[in-house]
């Protein structure tokens, strides 16, 4: 079946994060704070320039991460309170009228190099993590009013949504984009290895 396109759809990619020295807690069976804090910081720089040519917005209420966003030449948008369900509304309400599209992007996605694939499809796409429970990445058409469903089986929930509001649905399955880290489990399935406090090769291959 050919998959409908958009005519050339203005896109930006929008990513919640949380305060770095706040983020990953269930890795500190094998993190310290300072090393969980820059592995976020990591992470979320690769998110950053896998968006490529197209612009970036991050949701945060974190001086630290809005700091850190100037120096990666993104755009901070100031939200408070909400959780990450709210924190992404606020983004996609606050782009509505500047943008055709949004891609919402986790900013924990080791092996994200091009978040443009998402883009261009005349419905919803979804990029469900590699358990097919959550979900990694959600491009949508600015112009719905698409409910936000983020947590623990993510993606079930999300691929009800695009099915309530009555939207062509595109679920795309990309290695690269379906891993995130967030337990110890997943950073040994990365690198094959137990962590000593290091980042290993896969955050640098």
């Amino acid at each position: 079946m050919v998959q409908p396109l958009r005519p050339s759809p203005s896109a930006v990619v929008l990513l919640p994060i949380k305060a770095f020295g706040e983020a990953k807690h269930r890795l500190s069976r094998v993190l310290d704070a300072q090393g969980r804090a820059d592995l976020a910081r990591e992470l979320a720089t690769r998110v950053v320039h896998a968006a490529r040519e197209l612009p970036v917005v991050v949701v945060c209420d974190d001086d630290d991460v809005a700091s850190w966003s100037a120096q990666v030449g993104a755009t901070v948008l100031w939200h408070a309170g909400g959780g990450l369900n709210g924190a992404v509304t606020a983004g996609v309400d606050a782009l509505r009228h500047d943008y055709d599209e949004v891609i919402v992007a986790h900013a924990d996605l080791p092996h994200a190099h091009d978040l443009t694939v998402a883009r261009g499809f005349a419905g919803i796409t979804l990029v469900p993590d590699r358990h097919r429970d959550g979900t990694n990445v959600i491009c949508i058409p600015t112009d719905c009013q698409f409910h936000f469903a983020y947590g623990p089986g993510s993606f079930a929930r999300h691929r009800d949504e695009v099915a309530r509001i009555g939207l062509p649905l595109r679920i795309l399955t990309d290695d690269a984009l379906a891993w995130d880290i967030d337990t110890p489990d997943d950073l040994l399935a990365l690198d094959g290895k137990a962590f000593d406090g290091q980042f290993g090769p896969g955050l640098d291959d």
